[in-house]
């Protein structure tokens, strides 16, 4: 890789990040960074160091290793929200508040009422995804997503201007959505016709195992990136990215995005 920014010829570190309504959350390995645009119009900027839930066992346990990532960044939520007070979260909406109240209570009934079939499986984990397509109906998150993506790719490619990269990344979330919806759809109907009563405990196993086989399916693809079935793999999820979760973003948004680039980059001594 390139010498990033001036800063070093070393390969990039590894990033991550969360869109926020106002900005943008960026964590890499040690570290996490946002800003966020106040009611004041002025970019706010925070950092801290990112929690650990279990250190050694996110990169030895396969299948335990892709929950564990995901709780360490959920961790690092409420954080973000008691040093960056402007901050405002994408589920910080009575719209999203009540979609996730509707599809839970949407998906318990079906489960509750109808024959465990693979028809009525697919229908319960769709209806589990309202919630994140309700958030991203609001323009200025999906536009923030899109200053992730852009400002995370620009960098990796030796960039530090998002304006050069585009809005879809290929290691986006979006990319596990197809297999976890498959994967659960399948393990909760395995469960119905092994147990009597599955309870919340089988259910809950069945969730956290679906996310580590899908979280282990997205790493090889990103290891073995430049096979077809790799790419087949990525496609759903470039294409949701695309048409639903991302939009290109304005200036004044890609200004937020720059600010939390150069925090996440200053906190892990990369800048």
């Amino acid at each position: 890789m390139s010498e990033s920014n001036g800063a070093s010829a070393e390969e990039p570190i590894r990033l991550g990040g969360m869109a926020l309504r106002n900005g943008l959350l960026v964590h890499g390995p040690t570290s996490w960074a946002a800003a966020a645009r106040g009611a004041d119009g002025e970019v706010h900027v925070a950092s801290g160091t990112k929690p650990v839930l279990a250190p050694g066992l996110t990169s030895r346990i396969p299948l335990l290793r892709g929950p564990l990532r995901l709780l360490e960044a959920f961790a690092v939520i409420p954080i973000v929200r008691s040093q960056l007070p402007q901050a405002r979260l994408p589920f910080e909406t009575p719209r999203v508040i009540a979609a996730m109240f509707a599809s839970g209570v949407a998906g318990r009934l079906i489960r509750e009422r109808a024959e465990p079939t693979p028809q009525r499986e697919a229908l319960a984990a769709a209806i589990g995804l309202i919630p994140a397509l309700t958030a991203l109906s609001d323009r200025n998150l999906a536009s923030y997503h899109g200053v992730e993506h852009k400002a995370i790719g620009a960098y990796e490619q030796g960039s530090l201007d998002p304006r050069d990269a585009t809005k879809e990344h290929d290691r986006c979330g979006s990319n596990l959505v197809a297999p976890l919806l498959i994967f659960s759809a399948i393990g909760q109907l395995l469960i119905e016709r092994t147990l009597e009563k599955p309870g919340p405990v089988a259910r809950a196993a069945v969730g956290i195992g679906s996310i580590g086989l899908a979280a282990e399916l997205f790493a090889w693809s990103e290891r073995n990136s430049e096979k077809s079935l790799a790419r087949a793999y990525r496609r759903p999820g470039h294409e949701i990215q695309r048409y639903v979760a991302t939009k290109e973003p304005t200036e004044e948004q890609i200004e937020v995005g720059e600010a939390a680039m150069l925090e996440i980059l200053r906190a892990e001594g990369a800048d």
